[in-house]
């Protein structure tokens, strides 16, 4: 589950980093992509391990609420489904092409 949890804060942080403070920025870099602990980004910073923790848990929970509003990640997995059904089809038989033209349709809709 912690799997999870990390991959998908990964990704809405790449979607949405620039729309975090410069400080938040950084500590989700080091705790999320740097796997710095909490300790370590505390001692780096000179601030207090809670500190880190509760700037670190606002940060998803803003990644969050702008996936919410913006949908960009869900858009991006969408359009991956798409991809790689359309690429099904083709390896599967070539006489498909109604349909790969039907999910290019669909894959327009979410660009």
């Amino acid at each position: 589950m912690a799997l999870i949890k990390t991959t998908r804060i990964n990704f809405l942080f790449d979607f949405y980093q620039s729309l975090l403070t410069d400080k938040q920025r950084i500590y989700m870099e080091l705790y999320y992509l740097e796997d710095f602990s909490l300790g370590e980004i505390a001692e780096e910073y000179g601030i207090s391990r809670q500190a880190v923790y509760d700037n670190v848990r606002r940060s998803e929970v803003m990644l969050e609420d702008y996936e919410l509003k913006l949908n960009l990640f869900s858009k991006f997995q969408k359009r991956l489904e798409i991809i790689e059904e359309m690429e099904k089809l083709l390896t599967d038989s070539l006489d498909q092409s109604d349909k790969v033209q039907e999910l290019l349709e669909t894959l327009k809709d979410y660009m």
